[in-house]
């Protein structure tokens, strides 16, 4: 049974090798709360698995140890488990999904692990572990469903109660759920009147459907840009931590994750993953009740590819309505794309790329259709030039 003085012992075990955090106020990302960011993406390792792996590792019995670890991981916990091995002298071999982010797999290789590429994602990289330490002895460091392990996690929600006491709501990403079991174990356990809510993604939601159908389930396939929370169905511990400590569980979209990594990027100057975004963007899109209250948003991670950041920047834009694309039905004749251009500039826009398409398919003899990539201020702007070009009599098809 996890204690409250596990945790504590945690938080000293781990002094000198995880980072205090710092909890940063965010004021544009949600008017109407007081949201503020406890930045575990500038973690050590770049994410808050360092805690928990660290933990159980330097749990393990002699014997344990000089048997060499073994873990599986989208990626952040690999380089918890790696990094945590090397410190204690300790071999560990960490299967990875095969289409986990380049820079984890090069990272956890560079804290000194044996790296096995798995076809698939966590669940069968998970599979692949379990009989390679079945096989070869290794001790097995689980992500999430480990006592030791969700200790460690634990101690992110005693630094929040100790540096921000007047905090009343604490979002916090999940995938197979040991971040937000540790944190709102060690919360309820000290300040019952603080709600915990936990964040997953539209694309990957067991822990979020296991608690509607009061039982774990186990999906099919998960996709979704937070891969690190990318986990087809809840460890038993954490399901029955949650349930017992966890006052709400909701979704998000790929589009909400996307604006929420933007908005950090732009206003914050952070860099986020997928995964590490999903509480903020909770707190953006009022999935949970927070208005008016005082609430940290755990920022777990900040190990995105660059490739991949790029795309979810992109993302971001359309979805916060600075990126507009719009197609125009035209007659061909001289004068109508400067006719076209002239009223989006007059109205701020910032024309990117101009697409003009002769006799297709979907115009008539006489028509063209001319594709538009604009950059936008917002929504409200996107329906200003829109209704400006409708008023000069031109058809908008999309």
């Amino acid at each position: 049974m996890l204690e409250l003085s596990e945790i504590y012992n945690a938080s000293r075990v781990l002094k000198g090798v995880a980072r205090r955090t710092p909890i940063m106020f965010a004021s544009r990302l949600n008017e109407e709360a007081k949201i503020n960011l406890k930045c575990e993406n500038l973690q050590n390792t770049g994410s808050f698995k360092l805690r928990g792996a660290y933990y159980k590792i330097s749990q393990l019995t002699d014997d344990e140890k000089s048997r060499g670890v073994i873990a599986c991981s989208a990626g952040n916990h690999a380089q918890g488990v790696a990094l945590g091995a090397s410190r204690n002298g300790i071999k560990s071999i960490i299967c990875l999904p095969a289409g986990a982010p380049l820079s984890k797999v090069e990272a956890t290789k560079g804290y000194g692990a044996e790296v096995c590429l798995v076809p698939g994602v966590y669940d069968d990289a998970y599979a692949k572990a379990i009989e390679l330490r079945d096989e070869k002895g290794y001790t097995f460091v689980h992500p999430f469903d480990d006592e030791k392990v969700i200790a460690g996690q634990g101690t992110i929600g005693l630094e929040i109660l100790e540096d921000m006491p007047e905090v009343e709501a604490i979002i916090v990403p999940i995938g197979g759920g040991g971040l937000i079991s540790g944190v709102a174990f060690a919360v309820k356990q000290l300040r019952p009147d603080v709600k915990v809510y936990g964040v997953q993604s539209e694309g990957a939601p067991s822990m979020y459907q296991s608690l509607k159908e009061g039982k774990r389930i186990h999906l099919n396939s998960v996709k979704t840009i937070a891969d690190g929370i990318a986990v087809k169905e809840p460890g038993p511990n954490t399901f029955e931590l949650i349930k017992k400590y966890v006052d709400e569980v909701v979704t998000v979209s790929e589009d909400e994750i996307a604006a929420a990594i933007l908005a950090l990027m732009e206003q914050k100057k952070l860099v986020a993953e997928g995964a590490g975004a999903v509480a903020v963007a909770a707190a953006m899109f009022n999935k949970v009740p927070i208005k008016g209250k005082n609430v940290v948003c755990v920022v777990s991670g900040g190990n995105i590819d660059v490739s991949a950041h790029n795309r979810a920047v992109r993302r971001g834009l359309v979805k916060s309505g600075r990126d507009c694309s719009l197609i125009i039905d035209l007659q061909d004749k001289p004068g109508q794309l400067a006719g076209v251009l002239n009223v989006v500039s007059e109205h701020g826009g910032n024309v990117m790329s101009v697409v003009h398409e002769r006799n297709t398919d979907n115009t008539d003899v006489n028509g063209c259709l001319l594709h538009l990539n604009i950059e936008t201020r917002n929504h409200s702007h996107i329906n200003e030039i829109k209704d400006a070009l409708r008023s000069a009599g031109y058809v908008i098809l999309k």
